[in-house]
């Protein structure tokens, strides 16, 4: 294999130990789905792992959010120019040879029936959703949320006069965090709880759509603001790392404990807000100079960090594929050793992609923007 990109000396590990963990969360908890072989055990360890994209919406928020505002502080304006480039060439060409596995390839299907491709290429995928009748590439969704996210940011910072006042951020963030848990309230109050496809329409409507999931991006975007915008009460902030990591523990604890149904209406509301709150805690515990997260090095979270939106975008379809050789060699499906060998042939693939199309489109996009 050849070797991982050299990091940059100001590089904030904890982040990618972050990574690490949600995509190993996010593999367990598709995994115990009814469509694939698991292990008996593995749904009750693993019924949290949804959350694993909650983690993944508040690392992207506080990432981008750093760049754009770190540019505001140095030359008062962002170039969409360049930002837009940037974004382009690092999500769209390994999700495009992803999309071609899908469409070329229905053995590649983990599930029944493949949306019209059109969908995915323009990121509405998650607009609509019936996981029920189109189940292929359904976790696509999240990077839709993602894509939008990545459109509305700068024009909101363009709109608002490339605003550097940690204040006005607040209240903008906290506007928009609080739209998105009426529209869940709104939307809840029109759902009919006792109906038979109850499930598939709490997914659509209130799971799936960006204008519902907006919290772990607002989080995200809050915390760059005042890691930007606001030094000196950062400087305040990051003394106390390790009991930001206990806060951010504690909260999902209660997350867990109110989230145990997804389909109540606490959970339903309130329960992402919870989420990215916790998370949130964590990702300023793990950016705060002085925590264990901070300052442990790890070369493994570093490397599953690196390939880890790879292993997103294909670890459906490789489970799959992976379950269906292995099961011509009589590995029994449900046991661990199967999962154990789909674990190694999601991070396989996902290197594969990574050597052959995000690596070398990483350094077209230095070559064309730095």
């Amino acid at each position: 294999m050849s070797a991982l990109p050299k990091e940059p000396e100001n590089k904030l590990y904890g982040l990618d130990h972050l990574r690490a963990v949600a995509i190993l969360m996010v593999f367990l908890y598709h995994y115990q789905m009814p469509m694939f072989g698991h292990p008996e055990w593995l749904p009750e360890f693993s019924g949290f792992g949804w959350t694993g994209v909650d983690l993944f919406f508040v690392l992207s928020g506080f990432l981008i959010a750093s760049q754009l505002f770190g540019e505001m502080k140095k030359t008062g304006h962002i170039s969409l120019k360049t930002f837009f480039i940037k974004r382009f060439l690092r999500i769209m060409p390994a999700f495009w040879v992803v999309v071609g596995l899908y469409y070329f390839l229905p053995a590649f299907h983990e599930r029944e029936r493949f949306l019209p491709v059109w969908r995915y290429l323009t990121f509405t995928q998650n607009l609509g959703l019936n996981v029920r009748t189109f189940g292929a590439f359904s976790h696509a969704w999240s990077l839709c949320v993602e894509e939008h996210f990545y459109l509305l940011l700068p024009v909101v910072i363009v709109c608002i006069g490339y605003c550097t006042a940690i204040k006005k951020w607040v209240v903008l963030l906290s506007a928009m965090l609080l739209t998105t848990i009426i529209l869940r309230q709104l939307i809840w109050n029109n759902l009919h709880v006792d109906s038979d496809d109850f499930g598939v329409n709490w997914y659509q409507s209130i799971y799936y759509p960006t204008y519902t999931r907006l919290d772990g991006l607002v989080i995200g975007v809050a915390i760059a603001a005042f890691y930007q915008f606001a030094p000196d009460t950062w400087r305040r902030i990051c003394k106390y790392g390790n009991l930001w990591l206990v806060l951010g523990l504690g909260l999902l604890t209660g997350a867990w404990f109110l989230c145990n149904d997804q389909f109540t209406y606490s959970a339903s509301v309130w329960g992402f807000a919870v989420v990215a709150m916790g998370y949130g805690a964590i990702v300023v515990g793990a950016i705060s100079a002085g925590s264990l997260l901070y300052r442990w090095q790890s070369k493994v979270t570093t490397y599953i960090a690196t390939i880890s939106y790879s292993i997103y975008l294909t670890h459906k379809g490789v489970i799959h594929v992976t379950q269906n050789i292995a099961a011509h060699w009589q590995i029994p499906v449900s046991g661990n050793r199967m999962m154990l060998i789909c674990l190694v042939a999601c991070v396989l693939s996902a290197y594969l992609i990574y050597v052959v199309v995000e690596k070398p489109v990483m350094r077209l996009r230095r070559r064309v923007v730095g």
